[in-house]
This record gives structure tokens, C-alpha cells and sequence, in this order.
């Protein structure tokens, strides 16, 4: 428990001060554009595809769950209201948050892992260079960019595909989909799937760099932090998936379905 608490304090610590790192360098026009675009397109790169295929299922699974609920019930008409704000508050922040951990986040921990154990950051930090400012700050300014994206992407894919199965195979009107969905989505429930997704990129950016800029034990302890980054990521984002639920639930309770 106390070695886990010290984790996480470092953790913390770590983003505080990759903020003030990145602050610092915006202002004195000294931010690695070059290194935050490199890492903004590989991520894109490795999540775009995963995040369409991984959206294609989720939302007709939904649809076809949800709608066999609301076609006994005899209420058809909203099935695009169910659907629709099951892909928006919670499969989208929530999918954005696991294709990160999983692509993102692991490379982020083997990238620096490796450089760690080669004794890079050391060399780095012999020189003068921060690896915070050097390292870190590019790669959490490109998760806070990636995230919100492919939340947007996860919406639109996995709305469009619920509205297929339901309007194909459920007798649902094009209409009424459209209509339910119109009425009971709010613009509120589609910032509050981004700021999740914003969220849920720092944890796991955070989390790869700390757990690769700490890696030891040769190319093993490289393995074992990306592993670490990975399982940490999920239970991390769930947890907090789980806390901003219940406190948008209490803001915004007409939103939040």
C-alpha cells in the first residue's frame, strides 16, 4: 500500500510539473513542435483504424440490446434517444479512453523505458535537458489533441451504426430514430463525452511516462512497465469513468441519461 501511494504521488507529481514544464516552454517559445506533431500522427496513425472497428460493433450491439428492451415495452419510437446516449456518455469516452491505454499509452512506456535503460534521459539531463520538457510534454499536449478526435470519430461511427441495424432490422423510421435522438441528446452530454475522453488521455499519458522514465532492470523492466502502464490505464479509467458519471449525474441530471 505505501510503495502504491508513493506511485501515485509521483504520478501526480509528474503532471503538475509537466504542466508548469510546458507552460514555461509555450512561453518562452521553446515547446518541441517537431517531437508533438511526430507523436500527434503516430497515435492517430495507430488508434484511427482500431477506434472505427472497435465503434462498428459497440454501436449495433447497443441498438440491437436497447431495442429489443424498448420493442417489448412498446416504445419503438425511442430507440434512437437509448442508443444514441449509451454511444455518447459512456461507450465513446470509455472506448477513446482503452484504444489509448492500449496503443498509445504502451508505446509511450516502451519508448521511454527503453531510452531509460539505455541511460538516455540520463545523458539528457547531463547536458542540461529537461526529459519533462524534452519527452513528456510533447506527448501529453498530442494525447489532449488524439482524444477528443476519436471520441468525435467513436460518436459519429457508432451513432450511424446503431441507426442502421435499428431502421434495417427493427422497423424502426428514419424519422422517428432521428427524432428521439434530436430530443432527448443534449449539446451538455456531448462536452461532457469530451472532457472524459480529455481526461482519460492525460491518466494515460501520464501513466506510459511515468511508468517508461522509471523502468529498470534491462529490457524485462521495459516489459514489465509497459505491462504495468496498460493495466494501470484500465482500472484507472474506469474508476474514473465511474466518479464523473455520478457527478455529472448530479450537474446535469436532465442530460445524463
Amino acid at each position: 500500500m505505501v510503495d502504491s501511494v508513493r506511485t501515485m504521488g509521483r504520478t501526480v507529481q509528474m503532471f503538475f510539473g509537466t504542466v508548469v514544464a510546458m507552460i514555461g516552454d509555450i512561453i518562452r517559445l521553446q515547446l518541441q513542435w517537431k517531437e508533438t506533431f511526430f507523436q500527434l500522427w503516430y497515435m492517430i496513425g495507430v488508434t484511427a483504424v482500431p477506434a472505427v472497428l472497435i465503434a462498428i460493433p459497440f454501436g449495433m450491439i447497443v441498438s440491437i440490446q436497447v431495442g429489443n428492451i424498448i420493442h417489448q415495452l412498446g416504445a419503438d419510437s425511442l430507440a434512437g434517444a437509448a442508443s444514441g446516449l449509451a454511444v455518447i456518455s459512456q461507450g465513446a469516452p470509455i472506448a477513446t479512453g482503452l484504444l489509448l491505454a492500449g496503443a498509445g499509452a504502451s508505446a509511450i512506456a516502451a519508448d521511454l523505458g527503453a531510452r531509460t535503460i539505455r541511460e538516455e534521459t540520463d545523458a539528457m539531463r547531463v547536458m542540461g535537458i529537461n526529459p519533462i520538457n524534452r519527452l513528456v510534454v510533447p506527448r501529453l499536449i498530442a494525447a489532449w489533441i488524439v482524444s477528443p478526435l476519436l471520441n468525435i470519430l467513436i460518436i459519429v461511427i457508432g451513432t450511424l451504426s446503431g441507426y442502421l441495424i435499428a431502421i434495417g432490422s427493427q422497423g424502426v423510421t428514419p424519422g422517428s430514430f432521428w427524432l428521439s435522438f434530436g430530443s432527448f441528446a443534449h449539446p451538455v452530454d456531448v462536452w461532457i463525452s469530451l472532457v472524459k475522453s480529455i481526461i482519460f488521455g492525460t491518466i494515460i499519458a501520464v501513466i506510459g511516462c511515468q511508468r517508461g522514465l522509471e523502468a529498470k532492470g534491462g529490457s524485462r523492466g521495459v516489459a514489465d512497465g509497459v505491462n504495468a502502464t496498460v493495466v494501470l490505464s484500465f482500472v484507472v479509467i474506469f474508476i474514473m469513468n465511474l466518479v464523473l458519471t455520478q457527478v455529472t449525474s448530479i450537474f446535469f441530471p436532465l442530460q445524463v441519461g
